[in-house]
C-alpha cells in the first residue's frame, strides 16, 4: 500500500530512470536546427571528426549528443525517418547496456541505428543480432543507407557464406547477423589451426533484437558442432517397434516436467520382449552391459509419448524437422541430441540419419557473455527481467509509447471443451468481418491453427492462395482467410503485409519474432513490389502508380480504423506471458485502435496441466451451461499465476543447468585461450620442451618417489615407461647401480637424451619444418582431448544427480570432478604430444597449414530440447590460470592474489614474482 502511494508521488524507478534521460533529448533536439543547415558532405564530414575526437581521448558518452543528433538527420534525409524522443531514449538505453522494451509497432529497428552509429565510431565493429536471415538481411539493407550515408561499412552474416564474405563482414564498422551465425563462427573459429583462417573479431558491443527471444527462450539449446558416429539406424527401427505394445498402464508421464518413465510392469515387460528378441546382454535390462539398449528404449518412449507431430514437429520431404515452439517456425539443420532424433525418424518411418558426437559447444548464454558490451531491445522483457539481472547483469526500461495505446482489452472468456471454445471463435471471427475488421487470430501450434482453418471452412470462408497476383490487390472480396504457421513458412512477409486489410482474417502460429508490423490498410511497400514487378524505377507512369496504390492503401486504412481497428483473438493460453502479450501488442500500434481477447478451455494444455481437476465439476454444479462461459476478472489473475509458476519453474531449470555449464564454460575459455595464444606464436618449441620436461619429472617420480630407499625404486617400470612414451633405450637400471644417484641426477639424464634427440631431428628434418610438426600436434591432440572431455563431462552430468541419495550436493560433486578431469586432460595432453613427437618421422613435404583438416569431418547441428545443457561462466577450482577478463596495469597486480592479474602475455614475467616468464609459470600446461 505504501509503496504504492510512493509511486503515485515520486514515479516508480523506471520512471525516474526514463526521467533522467529526458535533459540529454532535449539537448538533441537542440542541435537539430543547426544539423538541418548542413550540406550532405559537411554532416558526413562529422563521422570523421567524431573518430578523431573519440582518438584524443573524448569518451563515447561524451559525443553521445552530436553523435545522436547526426543520426536523426541523416535518417531525416536519407529513410524520411525522424526519430521520436522516445526512440532517442530507447537508443540511450542500448548505449548504456540495457534492455529497452517498446511496444509493437514503435520502430526498435530504427531505435538501433543511434548506439550503433556512436558504438561503431571505436572502429572495434558493433553487431546487430537478430533471430532469422530474412531480418538480417532486411534491417541492414533497410538501415544500411543511413551508415553509408554517414561513411560506415555495413556487414551481413547469413547462411552461406564461405570463410572470406564472414571476414570482410566481420571486419565491417556494423554487423548484421542471426545468433545461430554469431554461435557457430565462434566455434568454428577454435577449431582453426591458423589464426589468419579465423573471422571474427574480439566481441566489443552487441545489440539482440527479440532479446527474450534470444537469450530466455533459446538459451538452454546448446549450438554444437558435431562429427558423426557408428550407424545404428537399424537399432532405433528395432527399438521403435517394441514401443506401441506398450499399454499406457506401463509407463508413466509427467507432462509438466516433460519426462516419461517405465513402471515395473513396463520394465518386465520390455525386458521379456528384448530377451525374446536377442537384444539383451544379460538377464537384467538394467545391467550395465544393457545401458545402452535402455538408453534408446527411453528415448524411443518419448518420442511417441513427448512429441507430437505438427506441433513440436513436423514431417517434410521425408525429414523429421523441428519447429520452434515460440515462434512457430520450422528450424531446418537443427536436430535433437542424445539420439532422440533419430527416435522420432524412426516413429514416423523415414530414413534414419547416423548419431553424431560433440566436437566443440556453447549455449547463447555463454557466447553473448563474450561481449564486453549487451544489450537488447524487444516488446516484452518485464516478465524476464530478474532472469536478465541475474545472468547477464542487464536492467529492462520500459519505454514509453510515443501515442498513447488506446487498445481494448477483454478479459478472457472460459469455456468448459474445445468445441464451445471453437464455437465462439467462429462467431466472434463472422461478426468481426460483418464489419470489415481485420482480425489476427492467435494458436500455439500447427494442428490447433489447422483445425481453426476448417472450422471456418466450414463456416464459408475461403483460404487465401497468395501465389496469385491478385491476392495483393488490398481487397479481400468475400469471406477470405489466410494461415501462417511452418507449412506456409516462405508465404510470411505477404500474409503479414496483408493482415490489417479491412475483413482480413489471418490464422497465426505464434506471432513473436515475425519482425513486420501489422499496417492498417495494408503495407504500401509490398503491394508496390507485387503490383509493379516489371515497371523500371525510372519508368514516367510509376510514380502516378506508386502514389494510387498509396491513396488506396490510406482509403483502406480508414475503413479497417472506422471498424475498431485490428482485432487479435487468442485461442489459448501459453505457459509464458510473454508470447501471449506479443500477441495482443500486435493491436494497437502507434496509438491506433484496437481490440484483444483470449478463449479458453478446459481441454487447453495450462489448463490440464496446471489447473485445478476438480473445476471442470464445480462449473457443472454451479449451473454452468454447453456454450456458457466464464468471464471475470478473478479468472485473468488466476491465470496469470499459473503463468508465473510455469515461468517461474523454466528458469529455474534453466538456472540450475547454467550452474552446471558454468564449470565447462570456464574450462573452454582456459582451451581457447590458451588455442589462441599457441596459433599466434609462431614458434611453440619452448612450449613443447616444458611438456616434455614435466613429463619425464612425473615419470620418474611415479617410479622413483621422492625421499625413498634404492630398494623401493621400481627401475624396470621406469625403463618400460622410458621406451613406451619416450621410446628410447636408456640404461636406466645401470645408472642406478652407481653410487649416490638420486632421482634429480635420473632426471636430468634423461632429460638431456630426450632433448638431444629432439635436437637431431630438427636438425635433420630443418627447423622451419619441425616447428610447424609441433605446432600441429600440439593443436590437434588438444583438439582430440577437448572433444573427449565434453563426452566425459556430458556423461557426468547425466549420473552425478543420483549422488544426492548419498546425501552429497550433485553439483559440487560435479565441479570436484570436472576439475580433476580438466587436469587430468592437462596430464594427457603433454604425455602424448611428448610421446608423438618422439615418435614422429617425416616422409613427405607437408601441405601448407591452412589445408590441415580438423581431426575429424564435422557438420553443423544446432541441438534443442529441455534435456540439453544450456549456459555460461563461473569458477572450475584453485587452479591458478591466466585470468581472461581484460588488461591490468602491472602496477595494481598484488603478486599473491591471481585474480588480480587480468590477461598476462605469455612471454611477460609472471606477476607471482618468480622471475620466470609467465608460460614457463604460472601460464604453462601444468
Amino acid at each position: 500500500m505504501l509503496g504504492g502511494l510512493a509511486r503515485k508521488l515520486f514515479g516508480s524507478a523506471n520512471d525516474r530512470r526514463v526521467k533522467g534521460y529526458r535533459p540529454t533529448v532535449q539537448a538533441i533536439n537542440a542541435l537539430e536546427p543547426e544539423l538541418s543547415a548542413l550540406s550532405d558532405d559537411a554532416l558526413r564530414a562529422r563521422t570523421e571528426q567524431f573518430r578523431a575526437e573519440f582518438a584524443a581521448g573524448k569518451s563515447l558518452d561524451d559525443l553521445l549528443v552530436p553523435a545522436f543528433a547526426t543520426v536523426r538527420e541523416a535518417s531525416k534525409r536519407v529513410l524520411g525517418l525522424r526519430h521520436f524522443d522516445v526512440q532517442l531514449i530507447g537508443g540511450m538505453v542500448l548505449h548504456d547496456g540495457g534492455i529497452a522494451e517498446m511496444r509493437t509497432g514503435e520502430g526498435k529497428t530504427l531505435v538501433a541505428t543511434a548506439p550503433v552509429y556512436l558504438n561503431a565510431l571505436a572502429g572495434k565493429g558493433v553487431h546487430v543480432v537478430t533471430v532469422n536471415d530474412y531480418l538480417a538481411k532486411r534491417d541492414a539493407e533497410w538501415m544500411a543507407r543511413i551508415y553509408r550515408f554517414l561513411g560506415l561499412s555495413t556487414g551481413i552474416i547469413v547462411h552461406g557464406l564461405d570463410d572470406e564474405q564472414r571476414r570482410m563482414a566481420y571486419e565491417c564498422d556494423v554487423t548484421y547477423a542471426t545468433n545461430n551465425e554469431l554461435g557457430f563462427d565462434y566455434l568454428r573459429d577454435n577449431m582453426k589451426y591458423d589464426r589468419a583462417h579465423m573471422v571474427q573479431r574480439p566481441h566489443f558491443f552487441a545489440i539482440v533484437d527479440e532479446v527474450d527471444s534470444i537469450l530466455v527462450d533459446e538459451a538452454r539449446t546448446p549450438l554444437i558442432i558435431s562429427g558423426p558416429l557408428e550407424d545404428r539406424s537399424e537399432f532405433y527401427n528395432t527399438i521403435d517397434t517394441y514401443i506401441p505394445g506398450l499399454a499406457k498402464s506401463d509407463y508413466e508421464v509427467d507432462e509438466k516436467q516433460r519426462s516419461v518413465a517405465l513402471t515395473e510392469e513396463g520394465m518386465e515387460k520390455m525386458e521379456q520382449t528384448l530377451s525374446a528378441a536377442g537384444l539383451l546382454k544379460s538377464d537384467s535390462l538394467y545391467d550395465i552391459e544393457n545401458v545402452s539398449v535402455v538408453h534408446h528404449v527411453n528415448q524411443a518412449l518419448r518420442a511417441h509419448t513427448l512429441f507430437q507431430r505438427d506441433k513440436d514437429y513436423i514431417v517434410r520431404n521425408n525429414e523429421v524437422v523441428i519447429i520452434d515452439e515460440f515462434t512457430g517456425r520450422m528450424m531446418p539443420g537443427r536436430r535433437y541430441s542424445e539420439g532422440l532424433h533419430q527416435a522420432l525418424e524412426a516413429k514416423e518411418h523415414v530414413a534414419v540419419q547416423p548419431e553424431n558426437q560433440t566436437l566443440a559447444s556453447i549455449t547463447f548464454q555463454n557466447y553473448f557473455r563474450l561481449y564486453q558490451k549487451l544489450a537488447g531491445m524487444t516488446g516484452t522483457a518485464s516478465t524476464e527481467a530478474a532472469e536478465f539481472s541475474d545472468i547477464y547483469k542487464l536492467e529492462v526500461v520500459e519505454i514509453p509509447t510515443n501515442l498513447s495505446v488506446s487498445r481494448i482489452d477483454d478479459d478472457d472468456e472460459v469455456y468448459r471443451t474445445t468445441q464451445e471454445k471453437f464455437d465462439a471463435i467462429i462467431k466472434l471471427i463472422d461478426e468481426a468481418h460483418a464489419r470489415a475488421q481485420p482480425v489476427l487470430v492467435g494458436t500455439t501450434s500447427i494442428e490447433k491453427s489447422e483445425m481453426l482453418a476448417e472450422r471456418l471452412r466450414v463456416a464459408g470462408f475461403k483460404q487465401k492462395d497468395f501465389s496469385d497476383p491478385e491476392a495483393f490487390t488490398g481487397h479481400m472480396a468475400g469471406k477470405n482467410f489466410a494461415v501462417l504457421n511452418a507449412r506456409y513458412h516462405e508465404q510470411e512477409a505477404y500474409i503479414v503485409a496483408q493482415a490489417g486489410v479491412p475483413g482480413a482474417v489471418t490464422i497465426a502460429t505464434n506471432m513473436a519474432g515475425r519482425g513486420t508490423d501489422i499496417q492498417l490498410g495494408g503495407n504500401a511497400d509490398m503491394r508496390i513490389s507485387q503490383e509493379l514487378p516489371d515497371l523500371a524505377e525510372d519508368a514516367p507512369e510509376r510514380p502516378a502508380r506508386e502514389a494510387a496504390i498509396r491513396e488506396d492503401i490510406g482509403a483502406l486504412k480508414k475503413k479497417a480504423l472506422e471498424a475498431g481497428g485490428l482485432m487479435v483473438i487468442g485461442t489459448e493460453r501459453h505457459e509464458s506471458r510473454r508470447i501471449d502479450n506479443q500477441l495482443r501488442g500486435r493491436s494497437g500500434r502507434q496509438g491506433d485502435p484496437g481490440h484483444s481477447k483470449f478463449f479458453l478451455s478446459l481441454d487447453d494444455d495450462l489448463m490440464r496441466i496446471f489447473g485445478s481437476d476438480r473445476l471442470d465439476g464445480m462449473l457443472q454444479r454451479l449451473g454452468l451451461k454447453d456454450g456458457e462461459a466464464i468471464i471475470h476478472p478473478w479468472i485473468n489473475k488466476a491465470l496469470e499465476k499459473a503463468q508465473q509458476k510455469v515461468e517461474a519453474r523454466n528458469y529455474d531449470i534453466r538456472k540450475n543447468l547454467l550452474k552446471y555449464d558454468d564449470v565447462l564454460n570456464d574450462q573452454r575459455k582456459v582451451v581457447f585461450e590458451q588455442r589462441l595464444e599457441l596459433m599466434n606464436d609462431e614458434d611453440v618449441a619452448e612450449t613443447v620442451e616444458d611438456m616434455r620436461h614435466s613429463v619425464i619429472t612425473d615419470l620418474v617420480a611415479k617410479y622413483i618417489p621422492v625421499n625413498s630407499y634404492p630398494e623401493q625404486w621400481d627401475l624396470p617400470g621406469l625403463d618400460f615407461a622410458v621406451r613406451d612414451v619416450l621410446t628410447l633405450a636408456l640404461p636406466v637400471e645401470e645408472w642406478a647401480k652407481e653410487e649416490g644417484i638420486g632421482s634429480e641426477e635420473v632426471t636430468q639424464r634423461i632429460i638431456q637424451r630426450a632433448d638431444e634427440w629432439m635436437a637431431s631431428k630438427s636438425a635433420r628434418y630443418g627447423p622451419e619444418l619441425m616447428r610447424y610438426v609441433e605446432k600441429s600436434v600440439l593443436l590437434q591432440t588438444l583438439d582430440h582431448l577437448w572433444r573427449e572431455h565434453i563426452a566425459m563431462l556430458d556423461h557426468l552430468r547425466q549420473v552425478v544427480g543420483l549422488r544426492g541419495y548419498a546425501q552429497r550436493d550433485p553439483l559440487n560433486e560435479y565441479k570436484s570432478e570436472a576439475f580433476q578431469l580438466f587436469a587430468a586432460l592437462l596430464g594427457r595432453l603433454r604425455e602424448i604430444v611428448t610421446s608423438q613427437l618422439m615418435r614422429v618421422e617425416i616422409v613427405t613435404s607437408p601441405p601448407p597449414m591452412e589445408e590441415l583438416p580438423p581431426m575429424e569431418a564435422h557438420h553443423i547441428n544446432a541441438t534443442t530440447g529441455e534435456d540439453e545443457m544450456a549456459s555460461a561462466g563461473a569458477a572450475i577450482g584453485s587452479r591458478p590460470v591466466p585470468a581472461i577478463a581484460g588488461d591490468v596495469a602491472v602496477a595494481e597486480r598484488d603478486p599473491n592474489d591471481a585474480s588480480t592479474w587480468g590477461k598476462v602475455g605469455r612471454n611477460e614475467n609472471c606477476p607471482c614474482g618468480s622471475g620466470k616468464k609467465f608460460k614457463h609459470c604460472h601460464g604453462r600446461f601444468a
